[in-house]
């Protein structure tokens, strides 16, 4: 890791010439030229807030008064990124999921990207496809038909009444349709968990950004720093738990360890003691392809890393819970939360994180018991494996192609069952752990961009139309108004709305009738008046 090039107090600042147009954009740093403030600090102390054009040469005469003006030039990224952060990679992306080395793989790992878009039908589709799995199965069906199926018709005969397609087929029937639903439930109870953690995150953003008060006496700065500490844990914890729910029990991971290295943890602790057991194992071709093929013999255990630590890993999501839970009690002394359904928010949401990881935990540590998954397993394969004798005497040398489509349909829905059962892994179909904790980050960013303002401001904005459709009169404009017209246009909004569609749908009607194309109007044409108004 390197050094940083100044004090931990001093902001480096970039000096590159540049010539000034006078429409290049600025920020406002503060009294002692220190940096930008972040624009979700509403306005206030560390040059935060933000400006309008009314007001850029007042700024511009500040120039070399104690509100300096920083331009922001076109800068070298790489230059930016040692002076500013020196402490780690350029990660654009961390929570996106891991590159593969060759295009071929990924056909075969996941979790599958939903935001990209295939023109591909959906039966040519092979990512999100189970056949990569069921490669070896089919082989194996393939021959063992094509055995059956040449000694039926080169020595004796091997053909046998098809009853048992009548009799075994309704037991496998009920077999698969127990676990594809019971794997499917255990899906789809996983995603709501993630959906209740997504909710909990906001909640608890807008509670620390938007509710939570500046403390008297206090540097702005540090009050903004410290709310937005409270929502990088929210994050955090998320993180955390998506790897907790992958058998990752260390902190040493590219999307996690940069917001947590200031927590005392002991997944930290065993991370610091124990680094080399953060970094993947590279895999031989033979194993990593087994894996790929579904082979049972090659795949890995994936509490591997849990059993064979040496220090023990505590339960990195719940301390995070912890800290989170101690913010909150100190907020709520020092007053920042002091409306009691504020608080009974935070804690209420609280109490959801830790139900979300319980009930995560629940869904990863209950499978289907053993006795189901055996039983349902060798009822299917015996019933693939009796399909030639059946289908011998009456198709012949066509047994083969039929066995093979028989068995890939009975198959597919065993092996999808088995995918699916655990939706926080890392095959194709699991569910995307990383698109949601991108999700986290993004709607907390957004959060922390809302300026804290006087809530009546954009309400008396000139943008504002109170009764629209029925007006297009703006806000100001109605202050000019009477007070019985103001409360009667509010009270008719309705009728003239109504009435103003039913003219409008009249007009096309008969537009249509006479056989006439009518132009297209804006929105604003269509809608305004001379007045502005509808009748109002």
């Amino acid at each position: 890791m390197s050094q940083f090039p100044t004090s931990p107090t001093d902001v480096p600042v970039i000096n590159t010439s540049f010539t000034d147009t006078g429409n290049t954009p600025y920020v406002m740093g503060g009294e002692d030229g220190g940096g930008m403030g972040a624009p979700a600090a509403g306005g206030g102390g560390g040059g935060g807030g933000g400006h309008n054009a009314a007001s850029d040469t007042n700024h511009q005469r500040q120039n070399s008064e104690s509100m300096k003006i920083k331009h922001i030039p076109t800068f070298d990224a790489a230059e930016m990124r040692e002076a500013m952060s020196p402490t780690g990679p350029m990660t654009p992306n961390p929570f996106s999921r891991k590159n593969t080395s060759i295009d071929l793989d990924d056909y075969f790992t996941g979790p599958r990207d939903i935001l990209k878009h295939s023109k591909w039908p959906l039966f040519m589709q092979m990512h999100g496809s189970i056949l990569p799995k069921m490669i070896v199965p089919l082989l194996w069906m393939c021959l063992w038909s094509a055995c059956i199926t040449c000694i039926h018709m080169l020595k004796t005969t091997m053909a046998v009444d098809s009853v048992l397609l009548t009799v075994l087929g309704f037991v496998v029937g009920m077999g698969l349709s127990f676990r594809s639903s019971t794997a499917y439930e255990r899906y789809a109870e996983g995603r709501r968990y993630w959906a209740q953690l997504i909710l909990a995150c906001q909640n608890l953003g807008r509670v620390f950004w938007i509710h939570g008060g500046d403390p008297e006496n206090i540097d702005r700065r540090q009050s903004l720093l410290r709310k937005i500490g409270c929502m990088n844990l929210l994050l955090a914890f998320s993180v955390a738990l998506k790897h907790k729910l992958r058998f990752e029990p260390y902190t040493g991971y590219e999307d996690l360890e940069h917001l947590v290295a200031h927590l005392s943890t002991f997944a930290q602790e065993a991370t610091a003691a124990e680094p080399e057991k953060v970094q993947e194992r590279k895999k031989n071709f033979f194993k990593e392809t087994g894996e790929y093929l579904g082979v049972s013999f090659a795949a890995s255990n994936p509490r591997k890393t849990i059993k064979k630590a040496s220090r023990p890993l505590g339960n990195l999501p719940l301390e995070i819970l912890s800290y989170i839970s101690c913010l909150v009690d100190k907020m709520v002394e020092d007053g920042q939360l002091k409306v009691p359904m504020q608080q009974t928010i935070a804690y209420n949401n609280i109490s959801l994180l830790n139900d979300i990881m319980t009930g995560t935990e629940r869904v990863l540590t209950t499978p289907l018991p053993i006795a189901y998954t055996i039983a349902i397993s060798q009822i299917t394969w015996v019933y693939v494996m009796l399909l030639p004798f059946q289908l011998v005497g009456k198709l012949e040398w066509i047994t083969i192609p039929a066995t093979v489509a028989a068995a890939y349909i009975i198959l597919g829905i065993l092996f999808i069952g088995r995918e699916i059962e655990n939706p926080f892994g890392e095959d194709v179909n699991d569910l995307p752990l990383e698109l949601y904790c991108e999700q986290v980050a993004s709607e907390l960013d957004i959060i922390s961009s809302f300026e804290k303002s006087d809530p009546y401001a954009f309400m008396e904005s000139g943008l504002n139309l109170p009764l629209f459709p029925a007006s297009m009169a703006p806000y100001p404009i109605w202050m000019t108004r009477s007070e019985n017209r103001v409360h009667n246009a509010i009270v008719n909004k309705h009728d003239t709305v109504f009435e103003f569609r039913k003219r409008v749908v009249l007009e096309k009607v008969a537009s249509n009738a006479a056989g006439g194309k009518s132009e297209k109007k804006t929105s604003s044409e269509a809608t305004v008046t001379s007045n502005g108004d509808h009748n109002v």
